[in-house]
């Protein structure tokens, strides 16, 4: 991590909204749902599917808990009604984690349900460490009764070897990442190789295991490693996919569409469009350096067309 992405990164707090919006527009579908109905059209043009995520997490209460439960349901609703080929994804603390856990399965259990009777999967996103434990409970209590719903391992964290270990011996989907949350030393890897190798170590164990697996990365050193394990161990195209963030590296991704692996997008929208991208960028400084730096360079190419 470069000295000028942390430098970026403390930044952010100091930008203008106004500044914050124009360098998320490119990551975030927009503001409503028709915003990430059009982009996710675009994309299933392009040969790739979508996850939808509602931004917001941390509900204040009961309320706010529902409307985002509702929200999710038109979701399903706007989706079936085009035909799009997309699923959800959907943080539990914006279900009420942080209130109430009995209120926050019963919110998942609502929506998994809604979204199984039309053919829809549910992953459940994987939030800050204090929340890990709790959010691997509920989802393999859920997909005991619901197997449209899969969970997503951080591959920085030091516990992940047994997260992933409990969740391929219940058959759960996994979505794998690197992590995003600046969490301390004692509970998640600091060292950018580690994580690295430890990314491809868990990859191997999902793959044997022969669960689905999301490999949600874009980086190409573990691209490359994914399809060297999915070489070597024969894993067949139906049993894994790449997934990648709206926006981000869409050379590769059109790569891999064109070679004929399956890609997911992740298609985020909403009014908290702001609180997500200060707190990704913030929690995220290689994040932000690259977004600032391809934000600059779309001025620079702007200006040189004039």
């Amino acid at each position: 991590m470069s000295a000028l992405d942390r430098t970026i990164a403390s930044a952010v707090p100091l930008m203008p909204r106004a500044l914050v919006r124009r360098v998320a527009s490119r990551y975030i579908a927009g503001e409503r749902l028709e915003d990430a109905l059009a982009v996710i059209r675009n994309l299933n043009r392009k040969g790739c599917t979508a996850t939808v995520d509602v931004l917001g997490e941390s509900t204040r209460d009961k309320a706010q808990a529902a409307a985002i439960l509702g929200e999710y349901k038109r979701v399903v609703d706007a989706l079936e009604g085009e035909g799009l080929a997309a699923g959800l994804s959907v943080k539990l603390t914006a279900l009420g984690l942080d209130l109430d856990e009995e209120l926050c399965r019963a919110n998942l259990e609502e929506i998994v349900e809604y979204a199984a009777e039309r053919g829809r999967f549910v992953r459940v996103d994987m939030e800050s460490s204090a929340h890990t434990e709790a959010t691997i409970g509920i989802v393999l209590d859920a997909h005991a009764r619901h197997p449209n719903v899969g969970a997503v391992i951080q591959a920085y964290l030091r516990r992940s070897i047994e997260d992933v270990q409990r969740l391929c011996a219940a058959g759960v989907s996994v979505r794998l990442c690197k992590g995003i949350y600046d969490e301390p030393r004692a509970i998640a890897y600091k060292d950018y190789d580690t994580v690295r190798q430890n990314y491809v170590f868990l990859l191997e164990e999902l793959m044997r295991a022969g669960v689905y697996v999301g490999v949600a990365t874009h980086d190409e050193y573990l691209v490359w490693h994914a399809l060297r394990l999915v070489h070597r161990l024969g894993v067949p195209k139906d049993r894994y996919e790449f997934q990648m963030l709206l926006g981000v590296d869409e050379e590769l991704r059109d790569i891999l569409v064109r070679a004929g692996h399956r890609m997911r997008v992740y298609v985020p929208y909403g009014r908290q469009w702001y609180e997500y991208s200060t707190r990704r960028l913030k929690e995220n400084p290689r994040v932000a350096g690259y977004v600032a730096r391809d934000f600059l360079e779309r001025i620079s190419a702007a200006a040189g067309r004039r």
